[in-house]
């Protein structure tokens, strides 16, 4: 008879990490919290909750009242940990949402547990904040091992990197758990360099950067990717018509308008003696 190893998934978000464990089979999840409603709400319409426990705020979890697990996960707030971000660590009360996770293992005390943020967590305020948190779980009676993983390294065609905290009550170590090698993915390829990484245009054979919505700058990892749904994709000199939508309206032909633009300096034409070149080159379908 396989028995089931239960876990709780706290800052649950859409489920990312329930996803995994579910993926791996042997998981069963008891309750989870979340406090955006919208990812909330995501979470129940992606996996069966039904007779499991809801909390929308881990501050208010009564620990007394949490049924029993043996594994707790967890990707508490990464923004004052980040470096797009202030970096104000503790100093920012969502940077205290770890302590959080510290109360409900003083109490459970569950035999594992598995954490996640940004790699910026292990610099942040030059390496006390991860210090801390090292410090806080070793007196809980936890052993730690810790990895930055990327994304690409596993079958994801995007560059994410986070750093995992794996925990074990009791000496033994949980090294093991990431001792495991990578897979190296293609490299991420350029097709037009506008300079700063939001005038960039990649081609989609390599690895993707993470997509940020408000970046740009010099480090910002944000682009356009050359995506042509023509039977036969290539770079043109003159750029077709662009549409919002190429599926639906007068158009029926899927990318139909979809190409790259590259642009280079154009001739100084005589109106005169090129005439004939200007009109025939005026309009293209």
């Amino acid at each position: 008879m396989v028995i089931a190893i239960k876990f709780f998934d706290c800052f649950a978000g859409i489920g990312g990490f329930r996803s995994g464990l579910e993926k791996a089979g042997g998981f069963e999840c008891v309750g989870y919290c979340e406090i955006d409603k919208y990812a909330a709400a995501a979470y129940r319409a992606m996996y069966d909750t039904e007779g499991e426990d809801f909390y929308s705020d881990v501050t208010k979890i009564d620990t007394g009242s949490l049924r029993d697990f043996d594994l707790l996960v967890g990707g508490f707030p990464c923004q004052p940990f980040s470096v797009a971000g202030k970096r104000l660590s503790f100093d920012d009360e969502r940077g205290n949402m770890f302590f959080e996770l510290a109360r409900i293992l003083k109490v459970k005390r569950p035999r594992y547990f598995i954490f996640e943020n940004v790699p910026g967590l292990l610099s942040a305020q030059e390496g006390y904040c991860f210090a801390k948190i090292l410090d806080t779980l070793s007196e809980l009676g936890y052993s730690v091992c810790w990895r930055v993983l990327d994304s690409k390294n596993f079958g994801v065609r995007q560059s994410r990197k986070r750093v995992f905290i794996v925990g074990y009550l009791g000496e033994r170590s949980p090294i093991e758990i990431l001792a495991f090698g990578t897979q190296h993915k293609k490299n991420l390829r350029v097709l037009v360099n506008g300079g700063t990484q939001g005038s960039r245009v990649y081609l989609t054979s390599g690895d993707a950067v993470t997509q940020c919505s408000g970046s740009g700058g010099g480090g910002g990892k944000t682009g356009l990717y050359f995506i042509d749904q023509n039977p036969n994709p290539g770079i043109t000199e003159v750029a077709r018509c662009i549409t919002a939508r190429q599926d639906s309206g007068v158009s029926n032909h899927k990318g139909e308008h979809s190409a790259v633009l590259v642009e280079e300096p154009r001739p100084i034409l005589n109106p005169v003696t090129d005439y004939l070149w200007t009109r025939s080159k005026r309009s293209y379908r």
